[in-house]
């Protein structure tokens, strides 16, 4: 049951990278752009089920990986949260600005649950696991 989950998190991860990298460049393009927003919610869809199961270790994100996971996210955040300042160069701007708008759409709901998750397992004792079963860290 297991390997399904992670095969299925490897795939939603593949998807919602892709769709976030061909809409970042057909909207950073100015070819077409998503007014009502439906892929923003397919990709924040996305990044959450990805961040869900994760955090239950049945991800592609295992606990080995969810530090460099959440520096590669905080600096995608950043660069998405300074996108619009490249938007003034001729083409290569308003593509950047699309791309990096839309991986942090996808990235930010898997890093905030896995944030969580790492401040769980940092702040967590003995007496609390006596008390709560162990989440497993596969």
């Amino acid at each position: 049951m297991q390997t399904i989950f992670k095969k299925l998190a490897s795939w939603l991860f593949l998807t919602g990278i892709l769709i976030a990298v061909i809409i970042g460049l057909i909207s950073g393009a100015n070819v077409w752009t998503d007014n009502s927003g439906y892929i923003n919610v397919i990709l924040a869809a996305l990044g959450f089920l990805v961040g869900i199961l994760s955090f239950f270790a049945l991800g592609n994100i295992t606990s080995e990986r969810v530090p460099t996971f959440l520096i590669a996210a905080l600096i995608l955040v950043g660069i998405g949260a300074t996108a619009t300042w490249f938007q003034h160069l001729q083409v290569i701007g308003e593509i950047y600005m699309g791309i990096a708008s839309t991986l942090v759409i996808f990235a930010a709901p898997a890093a905030g649950l896995l944030a969580i998750r790492a401040i769980w397992d940092a702040g967590k004792t003995e007496e609390i696991q006596k008390v709560i079963p162990k989440i497993p860290n596969k």
